[in-house]
């Protein structure tokens, strides 16, 4: 249910995306806007930890402000890998990821996550011992 979730999350952050950013397209196809999703996640999960660690020493340098071109870089890839998606250049790539970023940031904070569900779990046993 989760992968769900975030996928819902990720189609929601590419729509504000490219409505907000000139030079970002996004289908107007609902399941290709899901298969874009599916794709910006897969490509996240796996090529986002190589970029980060090869990244290292500028991400320090920088005080983690690098992220912003990581998180670009991984736009522009999906841009590459799916057709329901057009990013017009590095500028918007970059506004687009910052865009995205806020956008999952602010949904994911009103979804439970693995702390809330621990402790949900630990307050339904001690009402359970009571």
């Amino acid at each position: 249910m989760s992968l769900l979730i975030r996928i819902g999350v990720n189609s929601v952050a590419l729509w504000a995306a490219a409505s907000l950013i000139d030079g970002i397209d996004l289908s107007d196809d609902l399941l290709s806007v899901v298969f874009v999703a599916a794709i910006f996640g897969l490509v996240n999960a796996f090529l986002k930890p190589i970029a980060m660690l090869l990244s290292l020493p500028l991400l320090i340098l920088t005080l983690g402000l690098f992220t912003v071109v990581v998180n670009a870089v991984m736009l522009v890839i999906t841009d590459s890998l799916s057709g329901g998606l057009s990013v017009d250049g590095f500028g918007p790539a970059v506004l687009g990821a910052l865009v995205i970023s806020f956008v999952s940031w602010a949904l994911s904070s009103f979804l439970p996550g693995d702390d809330n569900k621990k402790k949900h779990q630990q307050q339904r046993m001690n009402q359970q011992r009571r």
